[in-house]
């Protein structure tokens, strides 16, 4: 009997049975190189990690020993602070606060009390004064602060060698504070005729903090005493930038007149 293809129908090829052979032969190697390597990553790490192992077994004394001491240092740390630190700022801040009385009463008198501010430094009422304070308390915020006051101490009574001496001993994050504590040694030194110093100090002040009462006010002695030295180029540049920077300063309000004497 005779039999026919239906139209359009293909008869599907054989396959190709060494081809799919191979081809199953090459996934299967495929997969036994993964894991093949993957076990080589493994032993490896095992290798490493017993080799770690055998380290901290011989050197754990030394490990112990090195823990040992950053846990000693830490503790020590926390109890130095603790039992000594915290009770030794707490000891100077309550010796400062009767200098401070006489530094604050010093300020509000009337005309100049050298009495007070002498008070203030060498200590009165029992407690210690600012010049005390800083050397036997010596690396607290107290003592540090206690350098500013005795500085401004013996601005105010015209010691300006020792005041030069204490101010540079202060240092403060706050930049109002640093900003007056610098101009105050540009005072001290234009006292002592060190002009080229006195100059460098009031151009610091003046750049510490820019703000609308501590800047004009360094710039503008800056600027007169630059005029005083002859460097009219200069203070013509300070009194400019009070004019252009700082027209609502108290330092302003006479600004255009020391500019015509400059130009």
């Amino acid at each position: 009997m005779a039999t026919y293809n239906k139209r359009g129908y293909k008869q599907p090829k054989p396959k190709d049975e060494a081809v799919e052979n191979q081809v199953e032969v090459d996934e299967l190697d495929n997969i036994q190189e993964e894991d093949s390597a993957t076990a080589g990553v493994f032993n490896t790490l095992d290798e490493n990690a017993n080799k770690l192992e055998d380290w901290v077994a011989k050197n754990q004394k030394y490990i112990f020993g090195v823990v040992g001491v950053i846990a000693v240092a830490a503790v020590s740390y926390l109890l130095y602070n603790k039992f000594v630190v915290e009770p030794k700022e707490d000891q100077a801040a309550n010796e400062m606060f009767q200098a401070q009385q006489f530094f604050q009463q010093a300020v509000d008198a009337q005309t100049a009390n050298d009495s007070l501010y002498n008070l203030a430094l060498k200590g009165g009422e029992g407690k210690l004064g600012f010049v005390g304070i800083a050397e036997q308390f010596s690396g607290t915020k107290a003592a540090n602060l206690a350098h500013y006051y005795a500085g401004m101490s013996y601005l105010n009574t015209g010691k300006f060698k020792e005041a030069v001496q204490q101010l540079e001993q202060f240092s403060s994050d706050d930049m109002f504070l640093k900003a007056i504590s610098t101009g105050a040694i540009g005072d001290a030194f234009a006292e002592l005729g060190q002009k080229e110093d006195a100059l460098s100090y009031y151009q610091k002040a003046a750049e510490v903090n820019a703000n609308d009462f501590t800047t004009p006010r360094y710039l503008n002695k800056a600027g007169q005493l630059a005029l005083e030295m002859g460097k009219k180029a200069e203070a013509l540049k300070f009194f400019t930038e009070i004019k252009e920077k700082y027209e609502t300063s108290q330092e302003a309000q006479n600004i255009d007149a020391m500019i015509a004497m400059v130009e």
